[in-house]
């Protein structure tokens, strides 16, 4: 008898990256921490070595129509690098993998490596090797970063406790509205091409969108308050999905509330424009690059005093409980619906 074969979008990414966890033996003492969190982890005398490897490919990660190659190759290296702050840790080198189809010539590669040199500059990184391949078709970019910890300051997505109070940086759901709104000028220039973009008012969303800063700056300003977080994650594909991850790893549950959410004028304005409430991009969008940790309620009044951090809810002990409150009383229970990269949409 046939056996049937089963499709990648039934179990979807994170049920994928779970099935090879499973299949996967560490054989080194050295290996801390393999798959599972936003970096792996390797041990090296008295500080952690901190890994991990982003892909980015053409027509499924971004569009050449309105994505500057330069500004791609910026983003290219901003989204590994989150990781690793997302581990509480410092970037120090990073490797570029690049598959370029017939269609690229050597300023077209000059323009992405010109991107990928800034966001080093910026953010005093060594480009230390790579590869360059051949791509049947389109564009594919991999960057692998790394970077360094000292043993007491690494934070895990599992370490959140009950009562520590949930913590988001900058505002969320602008980097979504930024795609959404790009794409449908998209679509008005490709049945009109002498039609101009309506995209004056929403520069913030645009910026965010193609060119995300990752937060070092409050990785730093924790170490100026000494705040080690309980737990850590960057917030690449979106809020619920990310604070599921922290409470699934750390056998919690949570409770946030809808009006301590940060979300940008912009955002509240472009949802009215495409009617939908501003939560939602807020909840579930992707590609925001901000940091989601939890500290203990000691640190209340540090982090209440913390610019571009806001605090949107705490850990509870019923693990499995993720639930939303809103203003008016009502509760709801969090979903994952955020980005999934076998997904149809």
């Amino acid at each position: 008898m046939e056996h049937k074969l089963t499709d990648i979008k039934e179990i979807g990414e994170f049920g994928l990256i779970k099935r090879i966890a499973a299949s996967t033996k560490l054989r080194n003492i050295e290996t801390i921490k393999g798959i599972g969190d936003d970096a792996a982890v390797i041990q090296c005398n008295g500080d952690r070595i901190v890994i991990t490897t982003d892909m980015l490919i053409e027509g499924v990660h971004f569009d050449l129509t309105y994505m500057p190659l330069i500004h791609l190759g910026y983003k290219a290296v901003a989204v590994n690098l989150s990781d690793i702050f997302a581990m509480n840790a410092i970037p120090k080198q990073i490797t570029v993998s690049i598959g370029l189809s017939s269609k690229f010539s050597v300023e077209h590669v000059d323009e992405i490596y010109k991107g990928i040199s800034k966001a080093c500059e910026l953010y005093q990184v060594d480009l230390v090797g790579g590869d360059t391949v051949a791509s049947p078709n389109g564009l594919v970019i991999s960057i692998t970063a790394i970077g360094t910890v000292s043993d007491d300051q690494i934070t895990y997505r599992n370490g959140a406790k009950a009562n520590d109070l949930i913590c988001v940086t900058g505002d969320l759901g602008a980097a979504y509205l930024g795609l959404k709104l790009l794409a449908r000028e998209k679509e008005v220039f490709e049945i009109n091409p002498n039609e101009q973009p309506q995209l004056i008012g929403y520069e913030y969303l645009i910026e965010r969108q193609l060119k995300p800063e990752p937060r070092q700056d409050i990785v730093v300003k924790l170490k100026e308050l000494d705040i080690l977080p309980t737990s850590m994650i960057d917030v690449s594909d979106g809020l619920s999905s990310e604070l599921m991850h922290i409470c699934q790893s750390s056998a919690k549950g949570c409770r946030i509330y809808d009006d301590k959410i940060p979300i940008h004028p912009q955002s509240v304005a472009l949802s009215d424009e495409f009617m939908i409430e501003p939560i939602i991009p807020a909840l579930n969008g992707g590609e925001d690059y901000e940091l989601l940790f939890t500290v203990d309620q000691k640190h209340f009044e540090k982090v209440k005093s913390m610019e571009n951090v806001s605090i949107i809810g705490h850990i509870t002990n019923v693990e499995g409980q993720y639930e939303i409150v809103f203003q008016d009383g009502t509760v709801l229970p969090l979903s994952a619906q955020g980005w999934n990269a076998f997904t149809e949409e």
